[in-house]
């Protein structure tokens, strides 16, 4: 520190606090970013389950009352009675467009009817989960795919009506149209009250990390920008109003010293300079007294 010129003293001052709040505030930033990004994966997978729920329930009030006779007199089941079925048409409708197709939902089944619901390995463990745990109605958390992790939301499919028992108890009292179309294997031996599958919602996490990475880059870049500009103006001013007057006065010392006293230094400030200005003046007529009153003595 002591061979550095005052403008580099100053430069690695704001320098080093630069540092220290670029990274403190970059962490700080990162922290607020990657919760919000959070928030809003979670806002959009409930909003898209809450719509799924919509349906369901539409179809279970408003379409199966309407075709659930035909069931008996068709020879090929329908589907559009079931909710869950629906459910699944309208999402792989919505997923049609290339910007949602990495969304998905699932009602998830250990033993379905149509085999499409089928769980995989990953979609079984949280239905054991909710089995083994009945307090548990809500799972949340991340599974790989092959673009980036998804965020899941999944909800415990249970038994809860003996009307869902009439096409998943035995084969002998399931409706015959429904047989032709999915057979025997398959759906049956459900019980009350039993936890038969999950309801699953998942929606691509890494679209919302970049969007916040972005960010945080722009944020970031933005500060240093600013910080550079902020430099640049800073030695400038200290340049004019400190390092010029310094060095003009240690001109105006060093003439002094090899006998030029009518060297003259001006300082028109009344800052802290100013004061060391004048009374460097000062001490110049001084000394130039002094000088002035040995020459007469001698």
């Amino acid at each position: 520190m002591n061979n550095l010129r005052l403008s580099g003293k100053f430069n690695l001052i704001f320098l080093t606090a630069f540092l220290v709040c670029i990274i403190f505030s970059g962490l700080a930033l990162s922290s607020i970013l990657n919760r919000n990004t959070e928030s809003q994966t979670v806002a959009k997978a409930q909003i898209m389950l809450q719509t799924m729920d919509s349906v369901r329930n539409y179809t279970s009030t408003q379409v199966n009352p309407e075709l659930a006779p035909r069931i008996e007199k068709e020879e090929e089941f329908l589907p559009q009675t079931v909710p869950g079925y629906s459910a699944r048409e309208v999402f792989e409708h919505f997923r049609s467009k290339k910007e949602y197709a990495e969304f998905f939902y699932k009602e998830a089944t250990i033993n379905p009817t149509n085999l499409r619901d089928k769980a995989d390995e990953f979609e079984t463990e949280l239905v054991k989960h909710f089995r083994d745990d009945a307090n548990a109605k809500e799972l949340t958390g991340f599974r790989p795919y092959a673009s980036g992790d998804l965020f899941y939301i999944a909800r415990p499919i249970t038994v809860t009506m003996e009307s869902c028992l009439r096409c998943h108890s035995t084969p002998e009292v399931a409706p015959k149209s429904m047989l032709a179309t999915y057979g025997k294997e398959n759906g049956f031996g459900w019980k009350l009250n039993e936890i038969v599958g999950a309801q699953i919602i998942s929606v691509p996490f890494i679209e919302t990390i970049n969007s916040s990475r972005q960010i945080l880059l722009f944020v970031m870049l933005a500060v240093c920008i600013m910080f550079s500009i902020t430099i640049l103006f800073l030695n400038l001013f200290l340049k004019q109003t400190v390092i010029k007057p310094i060095n003009q006065m240690a001109q105006v010392a060093h003439d002094i010293s090899v006998g030029k006293m009518d060297t003259e230094f001006q300082q028109t400030s009344h800052d802290e300079i100013g004061v060391l200005a004048n009374a460097f003046n000062r001490m110049k007529l001084s000394l130039s007294m002094a000088m002035d009153m040995l020459n007469n003595q001698s």
